[in-house]
């Protein structure tokens, strides 16, 4: 028998809404049968957007809606930075620690970050508006030091840089 994580065995699936449902069987029907775990990353992200982030319980139903292992699916939420494990602050700031932006001060703008929003690597800011995480190379080694927040990128990090960037997003979220 297997040895899954406690807290596995112990969350329940959840319920997606009726949307996400019919996406989901949208993406398992692109695949032959038998087949339907080349859907795990699609359905993964789709649950993502619901909720924010992917619990247990979401994999769990991922794997029931797949017919798979629940351990088929932590491999691959946990495998992928993209996934959110635990609930997220409203904007996800992603800061590329590899060497190349290593070289050019992402450990500086990964300090002055946490500084400013008074966070560690991993946290959410206490007014719920920023998680800091660090992420391998997000594919523009050139453009260092650099973060990418929903989807977005953002080049040749300064201090002053990470400051406009964050007023944008608190002015974002009044608006």
């Amino acid at each position: 028998m297997k040895a899954e994580h406690p807290q596995a065995v112990n969350e329940a699936p959840i319920d997606f809404s009726a949307h996400t449902m019919t996406e989901i069987q949208r993406v398992i029907d692109l695949f032959p049968a038998g087949k339907q775990k080349s859907a795990i990353l699609r359905i993964l992200h789709f649950v993502q957007e619901e909720f924010g982030w992917v619990s247990v319980g979401a994999m769990n139903r991922v794997a029931q809606i797949l017919d798979i292992q629940p351990i088929e699916v932590y491999e691959v939420a946990t495998f992928y930075t993209m996934f959110h494990l635990d609930p997220v602050g409203k904007n996800v700031l992603e800061v590329c620690r590899t060497g190349p932006c290593q070289l050019v001060g992402s450990d500086d703008i990964i300090s002055y970050i946490e500084q400013t929003l008074d966070i560690k690597v991993g946290e959410t800011s206490k007014d719920g508006m920023f998680t800091l995480k660090t992420v391998e190379c997000l594919g523009a080694c050139g453009y260092g030091p650099m973060l990418m927040c929903k989807y977005k990128f953002y080049e040749h990090l300064t201090k002053e840089k990470v400051n406009e960037l964050l007023d944008a997003m608190r002015d974002a979220s009044q608006s």
